[in-house]
């Protein structure tokens, strides 16, 4: 179930007209890319569900590399990859989406004139059953 989220949260980033300027969306950090870009640098995932319903708390973390010295320079790129990852479609055919939040976040300034950002989430999923 995770690695399907994973799948399915590149996608829907990667579909984001908001997010057009960003030089790639990959799963890691891309080895060969200009800023900006976006990788899902992390995730773990854990049971969770209710009486009848089994399902997974998944917390994915999402890295965004900017080139810039103002700090605030990339918040509104920032703002626009959370509520997108916020929107994501509740229905899979593997998973039913519960519930997604903003967890924790952090932001850095790094060598050669670039900023990091790790903005992580948490997910709460139900299997999807067929009968």
């Amino acid at each position: 179930m995770e690695n399907r989220l994973r799948a399915d949260l590149i996608e829907w980033l990667r579909d984001d007209p908001a997010l057009a300027d960003v030089n790639a969306i990959e799963e890691e950090s891309p080895l060969r890319a200009s800023p900006p870009w976006l990788g899902l640098s992390a995730s773990a995932s854990t049971n969770w569900g209710t009486k009848d319903k089994p399902g997974r708390e998944i917390r994915i973390a999402l890295e965004l590399e900017t080139r810039t010295d103002e700090p605030a320079a990339d918040a509104s790129l920032l703002a626009a990859i959370e509520a997108r990852v916020l929107d994501l479609p509740p229905f899979s055919s593997d998973y039913e989406l519960a519930s997604v939040r903003f967890f924790r976040g952090r932001s850095e300034q790094r060598e050669g004139n670039r900023r990091g950002a790790l903005i992580e989430f948490q997910f709460r999923l139900f299997y999807a059953f067929t009968e």
